[in-house]
């Protein structure tokens, strides 16, 4: 039904006369269909009938004496239809950043502008308000919505009464003078901008902030208005719009001189004056001057249109703040501009050496059409006592001057203090005085090296434009302001030494080894080098291991400990003489294998002069070597019965052979002093144990044995493993001094299992045999154990030999004691031959095995040929 009514009503015939009631009442009827489309949840529906609404009324304007009533009726449409949006939204619509309610209050606004534009051409000043009231009625009320006051009741197309038509006009416009239109637009473009903020569409907010600043303008609340423009100009400068900025700080400059505000008058002169300003020369002269004038602390010009009325008030407000005599002294922060001066300061170098002047440069440069006077300059450093030596001043009556568009360059330079060594001096600002005590002071304020904000954009395109065409700045002759680049800090270095560190090593080095570092110190410098100290040992920062298995010393005559440190550190090593030499042999005991990086660190003293003054210059130079260090043998140990046949099990009280080898795998010689067997449960089967490898050299690769006969005594724990002992080697490098400390490497020997035997059976014969002769084998059976042991033995024949003797026999032996048997053996065939074996059993003990007790036997001998006897026909032959 609404939308039908809808329909009908815009079918009625249009005319001047009633005009306003079918749009009032279409409004009504379209805000019902659009408040119930979002009520159902369909907001295409409410757009699209709103839009449907809008294009059917927008060119119904009526008369043209009150074409404002048409633009106030639009407003209020958008408005309407823009708080509906926003109830919807809080009901749970989701709305997005091309469609909110936003534009509805900004388009609100936009025909709010007009309405006043309008009224300010049709509301006429100086007209009287006519009487009787033409919009005064008899029953206080109209009879239908939209309806004339002074024509209730009538229904004709024409007015009745021209003159009373005229009046009623003529009331609405006076009428509409009082209306407030800049409170109007505020507040719907405070209402959009804050749907804007919501929807994040901050160029929407920001442009629509510069609209609600301009009509503060306009409503004379420039307090207000220089705070929107001056928000919204942070955005304008960050993003480079150079006409919009322009533009806005052109009003910002109106307010602050209405205000007689006297700083910001002067930050939006400087900043219109810059080179991010638009404004045409002769503007720019005319600001530059009013500039100077406020700066000599006079009266500025007005600024071009402003309201006559509010230019009076303004020039008896600046009138005040010239008699004033305080207060003439301010300070700008500039980084946060675009001023008419540029400033870039720099370090001539990253790094200064302390006996070196600091250099430091500022540049400065003029972007107005007109020369600049200054009267100061200064420099701020990290270290206050250098920003002495950073000041420049103009001299009498004569003051620094900048030239429009000509870089000029001012230097500085201070001698650095010998405690700031290993520091950064850093710029904490750069400040500029315009004016004169006489008048106004404004400090111009760079933060560190200076630049503003539009600098690091325009940096990087510089230096995109230099990597494509290339610098040539070889062959210019004045100065490229663009290349310029800030360096705000430099780095206080020492002294560069003049000594000549050197070091000589033979590595890898090797294990436990007192491995030597020849440490050689040359000095070149022209004077003498005082008190010359030496930190030697392991570069710190490496693995955390290394610190507890590397020692340092100078110490060399003996192998150091456990508790010598890693770092050795301030060795005094005294003065050194003009080309005098010294040499320090320092002494490294590692104890594990791997890389290590060692630091050599010579630091002196000396006197040097900078600039006029005496300073005392501390100097140092760092050498560092890698050293590897590697394993100088590897030790291997086993045990072999009298037969050289590996054990498994030791018999206790029976002799074995301890076989050690020893291979060298270092790149060096290596001189073997002697070695040692440090026993535990184990002893020696001869008297003495001595080594056998006193003073041998090993190559790489060569290896070095030993055989050493033990036995385990008897009484021993049988059926346990033991621990054996420690095998120690003593030796050095085969190049070191003779008298050099020798290196203990001990070897761990491994674990036996020991075993006992009832019967001991063992033989004696001799070391070969030959072919048909005699030899005489003597078998020993001893009996190990506490009870009488009956023992069977049998020969096995061997085709190889003959042999005289028993060939089976049973006997008994003792407790504790020895039988013996005697064989002679007959060779018959010569080369190792095996020998008869003896197969000897114990019927009383049937744990022991044939073969468990003839393992001690020898089964095979060698058998030499027959010799020939010399006859008379071979020595004649001979």
């Amino acid at each position: 039904y609404y939308r039908a009514a809808h329909s009908l009503v815009h079918e009625l015939r249009a005319h001047e006369t009633n005009m306003l009631e079918i749009k009032t009442m279409a409004g009504f009827i379209s805000y019902k269909i659009c408040r119930l489309c979002f009520q159902h949840n369909t907001p295409l529906d409410a757009i699209a009938q709103f839009r449907k609404h809008i294009d059917l009324c927008k060119k119904k304007i009526g008369s043209a004496e009150l074409a404002f009533e048409h633009s106030a009726w639009m407003s209020k449409q958008f408005q309407s239809f823009g708080e509906l949006f926003d109830e919807a939204i809080k009901l749970g619509l989701t709305a997005i950043q091309t469609q909110n309610p936003g534009f509805y209050y900004q388009q609100a606004a936009c025909y709010s502008q007009d309405r006043k534009q309008m009224a300010q051409q049709l509301c006429q000043a100086g007209m009287t308000y006519p009487s009787p009231d033409p919009l005064d009625t008899q029953s206080g009320g109209l009879d239908f919505y939209g309806q004339r006051p002074w024509r209730q009741g009538h229904q004709s197309i024409d007015p009745t009464d021209p003159e009373k038509e005229k009046m009623g006009i003529l009331a609405l416009q006076i009428k509409e003078r009082d209306v407030p239109h800049s409170e109007l637009i505020i507040a719907l473009l405070s209402n959009a901008v804050a749907q804007f903020k919501k929807y994040k569409c901050p160029r929407m907010k920001s442009h629509l902030m510069v609209q609600m600043g301009e009509e503060y303008y306009h409503a004379k609340d420039y307090t207000k208005a220089l705070k929107l423009l001056d928000y919204v100009m942070c955005d304008y400068r960050t993003e480079r719009w150079w006409p919009l900025l322009t533009a806005i700080l052109t009003t910002a400059l109106r307010c602050a001189y209405l205000m007689a505000n006297v700083k910001d008058y002067i930050i939006y002169c400087m900043e219109l004056l810059g080179r991010a300003s638009t404004l045409k020369e002769e503007q720019k002269s005319r600001i530059e001057k009013n500039l100077f004038k406020v700066l000599m602390n006079k009266v500025p010009e007005a600024e071009s249109e402003c309201d006559p009325s509010s230019v009076s008030a303004a020039r008896s407000l600046w009138s005040d703040r010239t008699a004033l005599s305080g207060s003439n002294e301010l300070t700008v922060e500039m980084q946060d501009y675009i001023p008419f001066i540029q400033c870039k300061a720099r370090f001539q170098s990253p790094s200064f050496h302390v006996d070196q002047p600091i250099q430091l440069q500022v540049f400065l440069r003029a972007d107005c059409p007109h020369p600049v006077s200054f009267s100061k300059l200064t420099v701020s450093l990290s270290n206050q006592e250098y920003n002495q030596w950073c000041v420049a001043e103009s001299s009498g009556e004569e003051s620094m001057t900048l030239l429009p568009g000509k870089p000029k360059r001012y230097n500085f330079s201070f001698v650095a203090k010998t405690e700031d060594v290993g520091k950064k001096v850093e710029m904490t600002g750069v400040e500029m005085m315009l004016g004169s005590d006489s008048g106004r002071c404004v400090f111009l304020s760079w933060r560190g090296a200076g630049g503003d904000t539009a600098y690091t954009q325009e940096a990087l395109q510089a230096s995109r434009s230099s990597r494509r065409w290339g610098r040539g700045t070889e062959a210019r002759q004045e100065l490229d302001w663009d290349s310029l680049t800030l360096q705000h800090s430099t780095m206080i270095i020492s002294r560069v030494p003049k000594i000549c560190v050197q070091l000589s090593h033979q590595p890898p080095a090797l294990t436990n080894e007192m491995y030597c570092i020849i440490l050689t110190v040359q000095s070149q410098e022209e004077a003498v080098a005082k008190d010359v100290k030496l930190t030697a040992g392991l570069k710190p920062g490496q693995e955390a291991g290394l610190g507890q298995t590397t020692h340092v010393t100078l110490d060399g005559s003996s192998v150091c400990d456990d508790n010598q440190p890693a770092l050795l550190t301030d060795l005094p090593l005294g003065d050194l003489k003009p080309g005098e030499k010294l040499e320090k042999c320092v002494y490294m005991r590692c104890v594990s294998t791997g890389p290590r990086v060692f630091l050599f660190h010579v630091a002196y003293s000396i006197d040097t002069a900078v600039e006029g003054r005496h300073i005392v210059c501390k100097c140092h130079k760092d050498e560092t070597v890698s050293v590897e260090t590697v394993v100088p043998f590897e030790v291997s140990v086993k045990f072999v019965s009298t037969k050289f046949e590996p054990l498994e099990r030791v018999a206790v009280d029976i002799p074995f052979l301890l076989m050690t080898d020893i291979l060298s795998s270092s790149p060096w010689p290596l001189l073997l002093s002697s070695s040692s067997l440090q026993l535990l449960t184990i002893t020696s089967n001869t008297a003495q144990l001595q080594s056998q490898l006193q003073q041998v050299v090993l190559q790489t690769g060569e290896s070095a044995s030993e055989c050493f006969c033990l036995r385990c005594p008897p009484g021993t724990n049988s059926n346990n493993t033991v621990a054996t002992g420690q095998y120690v080697i003593s030796w050095r490098r085969k190049s070191s001094s003779a008298d050099g400390p020798l290196i203990q490497t001990t070897a761990t020997l491994p674990h036996v299992i020991l075993e006992s035997v009832p019967l001991y059976v063992y033989a004696d014969l001799p070391s070969f045999g030959r072919v048909r002769e005699s030899l005489p084998v003597r078998y020993h059976i001893d009996n190990r154990t506490a009870q009488v042991q009956e023992v069977e033995i049998a020969v096995d024949p061997s085709d190889a030999f003959m042999f005289s003797g028993l060939k089976q026999v049973h006997l008994r032996v003792l407790p504790g004691t020895e039988q013996q048997m005697l064989y002679n053996y007959y060779p018959l065939m010569a080369g190792y031959q095996t020998l008869p074996q003896l197969n000897i059993s114990l019927p009383h003990c049937p744990t022991s095995s044939s073969p468990a007790l003839r393992r001690f036997l020898p089964q095979r001998i060698f058998v030499k040929p027959q010799g020939r006897q010399p006859d008379d026909a071979s020595i004649t032959a001979a």
